[in-house]
């Protein structure tokens, strides 16, 4: 039995989306013929491919989220699909954690999270999809990632939450867990003081991480997040909700 295609030209909005793992999805959807638009706080990169709209949001603000949601209906209509993509990867020891880096590390994300989920609610018709971007770093704690793992044990909790509370609108909400994927922000964060890579290279510390920790001995890469949240916006996955998926080769089997 063949499975149902997805509808031709969806509305698939994300939220951080002009770099990394973010930028992929939004790539691969407007690749396949999906209407994309996406926001962040910083202004459009120009190599975005020129059929993405973007807008400039800070997803901590909710009236920024909101007037983003609204755009979104008024130009393109009802999203079906609703990614939670802002956020930031830092390392930092707990005493040196202060109020910046609380309002970038985790408002970011469970701020972002829970008011892009709560405007999308308002509008978002049965067979629509959430899918928030969270980390194995929401699954198991790291030295120095303390405010990075609360911010995406928060994001898994919030979408285990909403999955039981818009379910029975013919809503579905799932979360990714990536390990980690080569992209520019992380690469950056590993170089860090605090970070685990602890005096070697980031490319050393990563291969390391992946001959030893990982059951396929590599990393998996941004398409292949972005490949997870395609299935996860798809009808082939209409009966999973509520799950927090590890993108991870194998790093933590569950």
């Amino acid at each position: 039995m063949s499975l149902p295609s997805p509808p031709a030209q969806r509305v698939v909005a994300l939220t951080g989306a002009t770099r990394g793992i973010g930028r992929s999805i939004a790539e691969l959807f407007h690749a396949r013929g999906d209407r994309v638009v996406i926001c962040s706080r910083s202004p459009r990169d120009p190599s975005l491919p020129e059929g993405i709209v973007h807008f400039t949001v800070d997803v901590r603000v909710r009236t920024q989220v909101r007037h983003f949601v609204e755009e979104v209906l008024k130009q393109f209509g009802t999203p079906d699909l609703f990614v939670n993509c802002a956020g930031v990867s830092r390392w930092r020891p707990i005493d040196a954690i202060d109020e910046s880096f609380v309002s970038e590390v985790i408002e970011t994300p469970v701020l972002g999270t829970l008011w892009g989920c709560a405007a999308m609610a308002a509008v978002m018709k049965p067979g629509g999809s959430i899918v928030n971007i969270s980390s194995l770093a929401g699954k198991r704690g790291s030295a120095n990632n303390s405010a990075y793992c609360a911010a995406k044990f928060a994001v898994n909790g919030i979408t285990q939450a909403l999955a039981k509370e818009l379910g029975p609108r013919g809503i579905r909400v799932n979360a990714v867990c990536p390990v980690y994927v080569e992209t520019e922000q992380i690469l950056a964060s590993l170089s860090e003081p605090a970070a685990p890579a602890h005096g070697q290279t980031v490319e050393t510390y990563l291969a390391t991480f992946a001959a030893a920790q990982t059951a396929l001995g590599r990393l998996p890469t941004a398409q292949e997040v972005a490949e997870v949240v395609y299935f996860l916006a798809s009808p082939a996955s209409s009966a999973v909700t509520g799950q927090c998926i590890n993108v991870d080769c194998g790093t933590l089997p569950q």
